[in-house]
């Protein structure tokens, strides 16, 4: 088994098991379930998809992050995360923070996806242009999430209460939106070179280097 390998089956394993002491007695089934269910979905397809599309060092590590922060809001619901009131106590506000956590990272992760399958897939040229797409398909998914909110919440009324995790803050969809956005924006400024570097490293003949991507014309 190869280092990276090694890493990839270890970051699995840290989250398979938080998964399950997740699930032995969350705050709310039903919340747990809504909040885990990226996981469910991303877990056996990344799995099933190791060898022929391997993703960075850099990926893999930020995913497996981005769904231990989704297992953490499942185990207690984002309101009552204890990491977050630690937050609240830092920073002073009057609510538990911890949800924008999760959604600045479903900008920032997301945005590193696109990246990846666009620069490996050559589906697009021009460094602006790759990065301009990757944020608007993290912000897609971040207004595809609220809407999915918007549908538990009108769907189960009171019930979607914890999932929705708004605290009574009036503009909870568009802060949520906001944080996606600094997520992305984060991600495609500061990590893409080190992006490109692990690109031109990975051990996939699909790949497209590194270097054709910083060569590529800055106007797309």
């Amino acid at each position: 088994m190869t280092p990276r390998e090694l890493l990839n089956a270890s970051l699995a394993a840290l989250v398979v098991a938080a998964l399950i002491i997740s699930g032995i007695a969350p705050f709310d089934r039903l919340t747990w379930l809504m909040e885990v269910a990226p996981v469910l979905i991303a877990l056996p397809i990344l799995i099933a998809t190791r060898r022929s599309f391997p993703l960075t060092t850099l990926l893999s590590v930020l995913i497996a992050a981005h769904a231990l922060v989704l297992i953490g809001g499942g185990a207690w619901s984002y309101a009552r995360v204890p990491l977050g009131f630690w937050l609240q106590d830092l920073l002073g506000t009057t609510r538990n923070p911890y949800d924008k956590i999760g959604h600045l990272m479903q900008g920032l992760v997301p945005a590193l996806v696109a990246r990846e399958i666009l620069i490996r897939g050559a589906y697009v040229t021009g460094r602006r242009m790759t990065g301009f797409l990757c944020i608007c398909v993290a912000m897609a998914i971040s207004a595809c999430y609220e809407l999915i909110e918007w549908a538990a919440a009108v769907s189960l009324g009171q019930g979607a209460d914890e999932f929705l995790g708004t605290q009574g803050d009036p503009w909870d969809t568009q802060s949520d939106m906001f944080m996606a956005l600094i997520g992305s924006s984060t991600a495609m400024a500061l990590l893409s070179g080190w992006h490109d570097r692990q690109l031109g490293r990975l051990p996939t003949a699909a790949k497209v280097s590194a270097d054709t991507a910083k060569n590529e014309s800055p106007a797309g």
